[in-house]
């Protein structure tokens, strides 16, 4: 298939390698919605001002509100949506598949909402997949060529969770191909561009999610993060990215790297998105046997978490020793130094942590990726049924479609049909073991909250370059809980997010923690040059 090709028909998503141009849109939205998402103002629901209501940074309160109050409706709040994907995606990379069925499902909500039923705490809120989590009725190709056609039998177990909460799939998104490094670029839909810098990659590898959100073609989203997927995107494109604790939220449906580290979360505009999308996707799953662990551990909502103050008092260790002192990461240590005097004026105790730790060793130590990835990657398939264009990653691999930046990875990958075949595997989560027992004895003899820290050492990588020094794996490699929130810029233009890590299970201190940093720094802001679309 060509670069330019599209996959379409009656009930097909729309896939295109390099962008969503105008005809991918008029086809994605169908016959009946072209003239009204396309030809008319961007929403038609006046309130009693006569101000129309606008989605660039709408939180999910803000939709709420809007529609409640009749100031739109959701399938107008949809097309202005649909609007800015066709506006900016070309520029962009971000968005691989734009749901056929996004506006028909808006006007199921809208029809239910007039009759006074408001299916769920997320009723009509357009939200973007990454493209390695299933959904029954759009591909998931995983960004690659190979997987263009795969289609699953269900949707992921964190997708029916919001369907049944009454989100609505906008859009798949780009990602670094099969999740498999940190730039965004795939053999499928091409490189991911930063909306803050577009000469830099948006991190990765949930890169497309991170693009799309920072420039409003949805209000919320999703990433995957094996080592730092869900929160490089969020440092990169100033928004508030969630790994959960290991066995929160399950994986059921997601192209796996390697389970022992793989988690899914919610990348949002705002810590109050991320605590109401974890409401709706946390819990048990039979598919997923460590959501077993979690169970005891979910509160009634993640909301009531939210608390101003929640600063105050709070004993934050600052581990210095995941900074860098090279003169390619002043941009960054500038502005968490200012994030940490920040920490103070809003109350907190800061702790300087005295532990040495490489995150680079550690990732060298007991990273598993290499040695889980074959056997999870063929039980993936195996799930697809008929709809597998493949059946094993051998066969992937010798397609040899995909985008060379993966080349190493497979190969190691390749090597390894099984981990319990490998003494080094087991070596490897021992070690893992130990530091995880590390960790918590340096929170609790400093009698920590949380820990804080850049995610990124360096800013993040120019378009062509690797993406070197992040901290992610702290939280990855150990199944606690982080969240990066917008820390700041470096130069006025390059985002940099800092991070909070907690105990597992213990995401009401993360919310608590990271909602007052927020609140009291407010550095969230879009990027210049996505504003409204001219009509």
């Amino acid at each position: 298939m060509s670069e330019d090709s599209e996959t379409s028909g009656e009930g097909k998503a729309v896939v295109k390698k390099h962008g969503i141009g105008r005809r991918t849109i008029l086809k994605a939205v169908g016959a009946t919605g072209v003239v009204s998402a396309l030809s008319t103002p961007a929403v038609a629901g006046m309130d009693s001002n006569d101000e129309s209501f606008d989605v660039i940074e709408a939180t999910v309160s803000d939709i709420h509100a809007a529609i409640i109050n009749e100031r739109t409706t959701i399938r107008e709040v949809v097309e202005q949506y649909l609007e800015r994907i066709e506006a900016y995606n070309d520029e962009l990379n971000a968005i691989l598949t734009v749901n056929p069925k996004a506006l028909d499902r808006a006007d199921e909500l809208d029809r239910k909402l007039k009759d006074g039923n408001f299916v769920g705490p997320l009723h009509g809120i357009p939200t973007i997949l990454k493209d390695n989590q299933d959904t029954k009725d759009m591909p998931t190709t995983g960004g690659a060529v190979t997987l263009e056609e795969s289609m699953a039998p269900d949707d992921a177990f964190v997708v029916k969770r919001m369907r049944e909460a009454g989100a609505i799939i906008l859009a798949k998104a780009n990602l670094h191909e099969l999740a498999g490094g940190g730039t965004s670029v795939s053999s499928l839909g091409g490189q991911v561009r930063n909306p803050y810098a577009l000469d830099r990659t948006p991190g990765g590898s949930s890169g497309g999610t991170g693009a799309a959100l920072a420039t409003n073609m949805a209000p919320i989203g999703f990433g995957t993060d094996t080592v730092n997927s869900v929160r490089s995107p969020a440092s990169a494109c100033n928004l508030v990215g969630l790994r959960p604790s290991h066995g929160l939220v399950s994986r059921d449906g997601t192209i796996p790297v390697a389970l022992t580290q793989d988690m899914v979360g919610p990348i949002t505009q705002s810590v109050t998105d991320a605590a109401k999308m974890l409401d709706v996707i946390a819990g048990y799953d039979p598919q997923d046997p460590s959501t077993a662990k979690g169970v005891e551990h979910i509160p009634d909502s993640y909301t009531d978490c939210l608390n101003p103050d929640g600063l105050n008092d709070a004993q934050i260790g600052i581990l210095r020793s995941v900074f860098s002192s090279g003169p390619e990461s002043k941009p960054v240590v500038e502005v968490a130094e200012e994030a940490i005097g920040d920490l103070k004026a809003l109350g907190a105790e800061t702790i300087e942590v005295d532990a040495e730790i490489d995150v680079d060793e550690l990732i060298d130590s007991f990273h598993v990726g290499s040695f889980e990835q074959q056997e999870q990657f063929n039980e993936y398939l195996d799930s697809l049924g008929s709809g597998a264009p493949i059946e094993t990653f051998e066969d992937f691999v010798e397609a040899d479609e995909y985008h060379e930046s993966l080349e190493s990875g497979l190969q190691a990958a390749l090597e390894i049909e099984s981990p319990t075949d490998e003494p080094e595997y087991f070596e490897r989560l021992y070690r893992r073991n130990q530091f995880i027992g590390r960790l918590y004895d340096i929170m609790a003899e400093d009698e920590l909250d949380a820990f804080f820290f850049p995610h990124q050492k360096q800013l993040v990588a120019e378009i062509g370059d690797d993406q070197l020094g992040r901290n992610g794996f702290l939280s990855s490699g150990t199944g606690f809980s982080s969240i990066t929130v917008p820390g700041g810029f470096s130069g006025g233009c390059v985002p940099v997010g800092m991070e909070f890590l907690c105990r597992p299970f213990d995401e009401p201190t993360l919310f608590e923690v990271a909602y007052a940093y927020e609140q009291g720094t407010q550095h969230r802001q879009p990027p210049k040059n996505f504003g409204p679309v001219k009509q």
